[in-house]
C-alpha cells in the first residue's frame, strides 16, 4: 500500500497545493492560464519531441496499443450515444459534451505525472501514443458531434471535420510531433545540446501541470445537472477503464501481438484518469460548463481512490 502512496500521493498533494494556493489568494486563476500556456506550449512540447526524436520509430509505434485506446474511444462514444442520447434523451450537443468528458482522459497533465512515477520507462512513449489517438481521432470526433449538433455549420461534416483538424495541426503538441517523427524517421541523431535543451525545458511538465490543474478548480461554476455530472464521472473513470480492459483481452481475436506489462499498465492508467483539464471550455460553448466543471472536481476527487486501486491491482 505504501508504495502505491509513494505514486499517488505526490500527484494529488500537488494538485491540492495548487488548489489551495490559489483558492487562499497567493496566485490568481489568470495565473494558472499563463502556468498552463507555458505547459501546452513549451514544457509538454519539448518532453514530447525529446521522447521520440531520439528514438527508433519501431519503439514508439505499438499498433496493438494504438488499437486498443483509438478502439476504447469509438465504443466510449458508441456507448455515450447510445445512453445520453437513447436512454437519457439529451439534445444532441449537451450529449456530445456529456460523452466528450468520458471519453477524453488527461494524458499530459495527469496521466503523465502518474506514468512518470509507476512506469517510467514507456512514459513518454505513452504520451506520444496518447496524443496522436486524441489529437487525430477522439478529439476531432468529439468536437465533430458538438459541432453538428448544433446544425450551424452548412458546409457539411467534411467542412467541419476539416476545420477541426486545421485547427488540431497548429497545437504546439501536434507540431512537436511531427517534427519529432521527422528527426526519427531522418536516422540522425539528435544534438547532445538540443536534446539536454528539451529535457531540461521537459522537467517543468510533470509538477506544473498538476499545479495548475489544481489552481484551475478555483472558481469553476458549480451550476448544473449533477445528475449527469455524475454519470460522467462515472464513464470516465470506471466505464472507460473497463473498456479498454476487454479490448486488451480480445487483442488475440485481432491478430495482434498482446501488449507488454508496462504498456498494458499505461493504457489501462490512461483510461482512468479524469477528463481532459480544457472540458470546462469546450463545454462553456454549449451552455454546459457548471456540468463540466462538477464533473472534473468530482473526477479529480474520486480518482485518487480508484487510481490508487488500480495500482494496487496492477502490482
Amino acid at each position: 500500500m505504501l508504495s502505491i502512496l509513494a505514486i499517488t500521493f505526490p500527484v494529488f498533494v500537488v494538485i491540492a497545493l495548487g488548489y489551495a494556493t490559489t483558492r487562499f489568494g497567493l496566485f490568481k486563476p489568470a495565473d494558472m492560464r499563463v502556468f498552463g500556456r507555458f505547459v501546452m506550449t513549451i514544457s509538454l512540447p519539448a518532453l514530447l519531441f525529446n521522447a521520440v526524436a531520439r528514438r527508433d520509430l519501431s519503439e514508439v509505434f505499438n499498433p496493438g496499443y494504438i488499437a486498443v485506446y483509438a478502439g476504447a474511444a469509438l465504443v466510449m462514444i458508441g456507448l455515450g450515444l447510445i445512453w445520453f442520447r437513447g436512454v437519457r434523451r439529451l439534445a444532441p450537443t449537451q450529449a456530445a459534451i456529456a460523452l466528450m468528458g468520458t471519453t477524453t482522459p488527461n494524458s499530459g497533465y495527469i496521466a503523465y505525472p502518474i506514468m512518470l512515477l509507476a512506469l517510467p520507462e514507456v512514459a513518454g512513449v505513452v504520451l506520444a501514443l496518447n496524443i496522436v489517438v486524441e489529437n487525430l481521432l477522439v478529439i476531432p470526433l468529439c468536437l465533430a458531434l458538438v459541432a453538428l449538433g448544433r446544425r450551424r455549420d452548412s458546409g457539411g461534416v467534411g467542412s467541419v471535420v476539416l476545420g477541426i483538424f486545421r485547427d488540431l495541426l497548429r497545437r504546439p503538441l501536434v507540431i512537436a510531433l511531427l517534427a519529432a517523427l521527422a528527426v526519427s524517421l531522418s536516422g540522425v541523431p539528435l544534438p547532445a545540446v538540443v536534446e539536454r535543451l528539451t529535457a531540461l525545458l521537459a522537467m517543468a511538465a510533470s509538477p506544473l501541470a498538476l499545479f495548475v490543474i489544481g489552481g484551475a478548480l478555483v472558481g469553476l461554476p458549480m451550476r448544473g445537472e449533477r445528475l449527469l455530472a455524475a454519470q460522467v464521472v462515472v464513464g470516465k473513470l470506471f466505464v472507460h477503464p473497463l473498456v479498454v480492459l476487454a479490448l486488451v483481452l480480445a487483442l488475440p481475436l485481432l491478430s495482434l501481438a498482446p501488449l507488454s506489462p508496462d504498456m498494458r499498465a499505461a493504457v489501462l492508467l490512461t483510461a482512468a484518469v479524469p477528463m481532459m483539464g480544457i472540458y470546462p471550455i469546450f463545454a462553456q460553448e454549449e451552455g454546459q460548463e457548471g456540468m463540466a466543471s462538477m464533473a472534473i472536481l468530482g473526477a479529480t476527487l474520486v480518482s485518487f481512490f480508484s487510481v490508487s486501486a488500480l495500482l494496487a491491482v496492477l502490482g
